[in-house]
């Protein structure tokens, strides 16, 4: 439902409410979110299969397919989601790119956005690290071949350090959250409807990762997810939330499996 201009009068003589100048919700209805993921899914699992089956025809193994057949499969698999979300955005007018969250915002801003993100984050995490000990690494660096080759380290960092943060930016904190953000939710003149959102994606982005992180890690990638969610509301705009991303992938890459540490 589109948030209006301005509302009219409830009752004669009543000003109209005007809404805050940072309610930046998209005009979609709420059945959008949830038929998003759904068929995001669905493309995603018959655009990997088809990557598979070529692969395959070209001699890679099903069980064991080339770093080659991963990266592009990974990309296909984002790639999805995002086609999906314009796909259902689009069906009653052009979406506009601000209403996914792409807006210029003072550099200040963005830089203030993503340091007190960070020191969120890894502020948490790093309480998490110390009383959940453990040793595993992500799977899907060494999925994608980082120590087989230079060419595909390259192709792994531009997938892990690059497209993954802005298509997963991009439906998570752009289009999923902003549609949840409309949820009716209110105590009082409190509108809980954002937070509800935050946490419904965050958990949704944790789960993302099932496949490549092990299970221990999904709890500091749900909330990272929550902490893009709050970057992307206070900022008003989706490039922090992709810078946060983009350096934390790298940091990652870069301590898991290039011995930064």
């Amino acid at each position: 439902m589109a948030l209006p201009s301005a509302s009219f009068p409830a009752h004669p003589g009543e000003k109209p409410t005007v809404p805050p100048a940072n309610d930046d919700r998209p005009p979609w209805p709420l059945w959008i979110a949830p038929a998003g993921l759904v068929l995001g899914f669905m493309l995603a699992t018959f655009g990997t299969i088809v990557v598979d089956a070529v692969a395959h025809a070209g001699g890679s193994s099903l069980s064991h397919p080339s770093p080659a057949a991963n990266i592009i499969s990974d990309i296909v698999f984002d790639l999805c989601f995002v086609g999906a979300a314009l796909w259902l955005t689009s069906w009653r007018s052009r979406p506009r790119a601000a209403d996914f969250g792409y807006r210029r915002i003072p550099v200040r801003t963005g830089i203030a956005g993503v340091v007190l993100g960070a020191i969120g984050y890894y502020g948490v995490t790093a309480l998490y690290a110390a009383v959940v000990k453990t040793n595993q690494t992500d799977k899907l660096p060494s999925d994608l071949g980082v120590t087989h080759s230079t060419a595909a380290l390259v192709a792994a960092a531009v997938f892990v350090c690059a497209i993954a943060p802005i298509a997963e930016e991009f439906f998570f904190r752009g289009f999923l959250f902003g549609t949840l953000r409309n949820l009716p939710l209110r105590i009082g003149r409190h509108d809980l409807g954002t937070w509800v959102a935050a946490v419904i994606t965050a958990l949704l982005f944790g789960l993302a990762h099932l496949g490549s992180a092990p299970a221990v890690y999904l709890i500091p990638l749900a909330f990272l997810g929550f902490v893009l969610c709050l970057i992307r509301w206070r900022t008003r705009s989706l490039y922090p939330c992709m810078a946060l991303h983009s350096a934390n992938n790298a940091l990652a890459l870069g301590v898991n499996q290039l011995g930064w540490n």
